[in-house]
């Protein structure tokens, strides 16, 4: 997941040629009555072409939901773009009804980040947790050194994916503060950020 908040332009969803019709698709999830306005799953894709959100429910059938510039991502109550989300991630979408008649997304709250392995987040892949103290910063470069284990020295950089929230605090990052991160090791003593603790 990544920081910010969507600014799409609403259109018909589309992606996968399974979903079928969406508003027959979605008329089903919600019961044909409108009792329930949300519908739960895992991401399977975010269509930025066609501006709609793929995902897969509980029984393996897959939908497209469309979502607009007012979409908001929401996870431990931060607020996130949508591009941000990741296949795998477990999420429920708020629905409404457009004035065409279809659905869309208004907001897409995160249950469980695909990182997120029983509360211990990038657990997955080579991400690792790294803390330490901060040494030297270089702003304008985007880097910063930090006291990495067995008394070495890590040289810390801002991944393309990082997050609104992370490039403030690395903004704020002071020489002698305490930071926890996770990240990629891409070099012997370096590590590319992935985000702050």
């Amino acid at each position: 997941m990544a920081l910010g908040t969507a600014l799409l332009t609403l259109t018909a969803a589309s992606g996968c040629s399974s979903t079928g019709g969406l508003g027959s698709v979605l008329g089903s999830v919600l019961g044909g009555g409108g009792s329930q306005n949300q519908v739960s799953g895992y991401v399977n894709g975010v269509n930025t072409r066609n501006r709609s959100i793929i995902i897969q429910q509980q029984n393996g059938q897959s939908i497209a939901v469309a979502y607009d510039q007012n979409t908001q991502v929401v996870y431990n109550n931060q607020s996130y773009a949508v591009t941000s989300l990741e296949n795998g991630d477990q999420v429920t979408l708020r629905l409404q009804q457009s004035n065409n008649g279809g659905y869309y997304t208004d907001l897409v709250q995160v249950d469980q980040s695909v990182r997120n392995n029983s509360g211990s987040i990038y657990q997955n892949g080579n991400v690792q947790a790294f803390e330490g103290a901060v040494r030297s910063l270089n702003r304008q470069q985007g880097w910063f050194t930090m006291n990495g284990g067995n008394g070495g020295i890590l040289s810390v950089t801002l991944g393309g994916s990082v997050n609104r929230n992370d490039v403030n605090r690395f903004n704020n990052l002071r020489v002698g503060d305490f930071v926890r991160l996770y990240g990629v090791y891409t070099g012997n003593n370096s590590v590319e950020l992935r985000q702050f603790q």
